[in-house]
């Protein structure tokens, strides 16, 4: 769930790297380029890009819809065509048993049930929806951090890589050890080198 729909989960990550002066203008470019793309009406099997956080089928972002004061929110959309194991099984077995009674033999050879796998797979594959899933994030360009409202290993995973694909920046997870790096005064920041795992009992 995003962040506008009530309480979320979040994972911070710090945004390494050096956006160029004319930042709104760069973002801008760089969003539209990596927009999502529908694939509803392809057979491609999976999309992922950008679209605005209030609306999954927002991919113009007009009048700078992820702008706001010094922040850019987006969402990352993943559109996946799946088909169950179970169901490619059976229709596997469907068509092996076909092919035996057609062609009148006992057992089919391991290269053709390779091929009636492959060619059933692709078929199912072509007829199955694309389930979209939508990840918020929120990037603070003042301090160079970003909330991603996901917790989904996968999800942060895909987005390290759009982000980088994106804006030429790398994103690193904020463990709470990174963390106090970041606020901590350099005299208290030399103390958590120090620190060791303790048990509460």
């Amino acid at each position: 769930m995003g962040f506008i729909k009530g309480t979320a989960s979040y994972v911070r990550f710090a945004v390494e790297g050096e956006l160029p002066e004319n930042i709104w203008d760069f973002i801008a470019d760089r969003v539209v380029a990596f927009a999502f793309k529908d694939i509803d009406e392809t057979y491609d099997e999976d999309s992922l890009g950008w679209v605005s956080v209030s609306n999954m089928f927002d991919t113009d972002f007009d009048y700078a819809s992820y702008a706001s004061g010094n922040y850019v929110t987006l969402s990352m959309r993943l559109d996946e065509r799946k088909v169950s194991g179970a169901i490619v099984k059976k229709f596997v077995q469907k068509e092996e048993e076909r092919i035996k009674k057609e062609k009148q033999i006992p057992k089919i050879p391991r290269s053709m049930r390779v091929e009636i796998k492959e060619r059933v797979q692709n078929e199912l594959m072509r007829k199955a929806l694309p389930m979209p899933s939508v990840f918020d994030l929120c990037w603070n360009l003042e301090n160079s951090t970003l909330l991603f409202f996901s917790t989904n290993k996968k999800a942060q995973a895909l987005l390290e890589d759009l982000f980088k694909e994106s804006f030429g920046m790398t994103i690193i997870q904020q463990i709470p050890y990174l963390c106090g790096e970041h606020i901590l005064e350099e005299e208290d920041a030399d103390k958590l080198v120090r620190i060791t795992p303790d048990i509460f009992t």
